[in-house]
């Protein structure tokens, strides 16, 4: 296994990897573009957090997130399935969310989702393991293996602000989608991980100089 997104240093291989590979990469680092390690736990409350925070601003998944944790201690699977519907909902979740986090959570508690091994696993099998319970899809597997296990190469190709920041950044008409995305991101290998972060840091940039809110 590739050596783990875990500190500072590995952050800073990847990035002059990724210059030495791509010449936009090297700009961007010429223009200060330098995304910070930020990593969140792994097990289940890292994996709900990135569910929380699926398709909402992030102050409103750091709203929820916060009333989501005020209800659920400790933030574990068997805690979370104590909880009421109508107790999730009020903490902000959708009806959606709750049966995402009711299937991960019974998954994990029933032994099929090792969630608490997936880092001895390649990539591509951990990640199948997380898509195999029902809500979990490609971009919510692909962000927890890059910022709760911190595989470097993990690359979440369906999201928008990484799409947005693509186009930005290499002059292309239209937003790339994953699959012309993912292509693009050949040559970033064995660091698309770092190289999201790249774009996403891009993106918060690019937002910032237009005054729109991240």
């Amino acid at each position: 296994m590739a050596t783990l997104l875990e500190t500072d240093a590995v952050l800073k291989r990847g990035l002059a990897a990724l210059a030495k590979a791509d010449p936009v990469m090297a700009r961007l680092a010429d223009e200060g573009i330098v995304p910070q390690l930020r990593k969140r736990p792994p097990g289940f409350e890292g994996l709900a957090w990135i569910v929380v925070g699926q398709q909402v601003s992030t102050a409103s998944a750091t709203a929820i997130w916060g009333r989501l944790r005020a209800i659920l201690e400790p933030a574990t699977p068997e805690a979370f399935l104590r909880l009421s519907d109508e107790s999730l909902r009020t903490a902000g979740l959708s009806a959606g969310k709750v049966r995402t986090l009711r299937a991960v959570a019974t998954e994990i508690v029933e032994g099929r989702l090792p969630l608490h091994e997936l880092h001895s696993h390649p990539a591509d099998e951990a990640h199948s393991l997380l898509t195999r319970v029902k809500g979990i899809g490609p971009w919510t597997a692909d962000v927890y293996l890059l910022f709760c296990l911190g595989y470097p190469d993990a690359f979440p190709s369906g999201d928008l602000a990484v799409q947005e920041a693509a186009r930005l950044a290499y002059g292309l008409e239209q937003r790339p989608d994953a699959k012309a995305l993912n292509v693009l991101a050949e040559r970033w290998r064995p660091w698309r991980g770092v190289a999201a972060k790249v774009l996403w840091a891009y993106y918060r940039a690019a937002k910032a100089r237009e005054g729109a809110p991240t």
